[in-house]
């Protein structure tokens, strides 16, 4: 954990940006386009305007439109998991419990997008994260405003608010980036015009753990 390279942004709240290791990267594409016709529709779960939402992973209470499954190898979920308690451990978060509940995969073609939202798996308490797998080579013509380009763009939504007060993040994204945030932080993706796929991961891991108590200025 101790070479984990990652950048810390506060809204209030943290996102940590993390750089996916290549092995595992590569083996997330791999596997989602060599089972793409075999992966189960995440779409019954999730309200983005996106066709092609499949699901890699579900460790959960059988549904009615998702049973339990798993498409990913242990190194790549012990990866998820110990990402996700390097951002527990950066906030000082102790004594709780864990359960990786879901990783599915959207890949927008243009004009699809992703309304503002928050996550939950079977806890309304936990982590999600956006991890960014492919883009396409342009994100298309700004119909106005040019100088601030919006095609495309994932943005994070802090709780904070008042003068000088960091209310949103809205990151330069590229392939490997792998943001953590909790699932009540609302996000949104905006639609692009134009050719190509913008294919990203998404994982909702449920922390049990008591706000006052778990939480501390040192471990």
């Amino acid at each position: 954990m101790e070479n984990l390279k990652f950048d810390f942004v506060f809204l209030g709240q943290s996102i940590l940006k993390y750089q996916v290791p290549l092995d595992i990267f590569t083996t997330i594409n791999q596997i989602y386009e060599q089972n793409f016709h075999n992966l189960a529709p995440a779409n019954g779960q999730l309200v983005g305007k996106i066709e092609n939402e499949h699901s890699l992973f579900y460790h959960g209470e059988d549904q009615t439109k998702m049973k339990n499954h798993n498409m990913l190898p242990q190194n790549i979920t012990n990866y998820f998991m110990t990402v996700f308690k390097h951002y527990l451990a950066f906030n000082k978060i102790r004594d709780y419990q864990t359960h990786l509940n879901s990783i599915w995969v959207n890949e927008m073609k243009q004009h699809e997008y992703n309304p503002a939202h928050i996550h939950r798996g079977m806890l309304f308490t936990g982590l999600s994260s956006v991890m960014i797998l492919k883009l396409p080579e342009s994100y298309g013509v700004e119909y106005s405003a040019a100088e601030q380009p919006q095609n495309g763009k994932l943005q994070i939504l802090g709780a904070s608010n008042g003068y000088f007060a960091n209310v949103d993040y809205q990151p330069e994204i590229k392939e490997r980036d792998f943001f953590i945030f909790p699932y009540d932080m609302r996000h949104c993706v905006y639609p692009f015009n134009g050719p190509g796929y913008r294919r990203t991961l998404a994982a909702n891991m449920d922390v049990d753990y008591n706000p006052i108590q778990n939480r501390g200025a040192s471990t």
